[in-house]
């Protein structure tokens, strides 16, 4: 199966951007009070399991409606399925 993975671009402070946080921080502020079953990069809504691309960075949309910034994938099968 291809997986194509959106190139979103910048982030656009104007538009609706979930946060977006490193995959090794200790803390992801649980007190942002986020409970969305998608992620939104500049207005345009992910589910739960998608990756994006912004520039060269690998984000996967994530439980509570975060992005995780992502180690790039070497193959489709790093991907998975979501």
């Amino acid at each position: 199966m291809s997986h194509n993975i959106q190139q979103v671009g910048a982030p656009d402070p104007a538009r609706n951007t979930s946060p977006i946080f490193d995959e090794d921080e200790d803390e992801l502020s649980l007190d942002l009070g986020l409970e969305t079953g998608a992620c939104y990069f500049n207005g345009e809504r992910f589910v739960l399991g998608d990756y994006v691309l912004s520039g060269s960075e690998l984000l996967h949309c994530e439980e509570r409606g975060i992005f995780l910034f992502k180690d790039a994938p070497t193959t489709e099968k790093d991907i998975g399925e979501g």
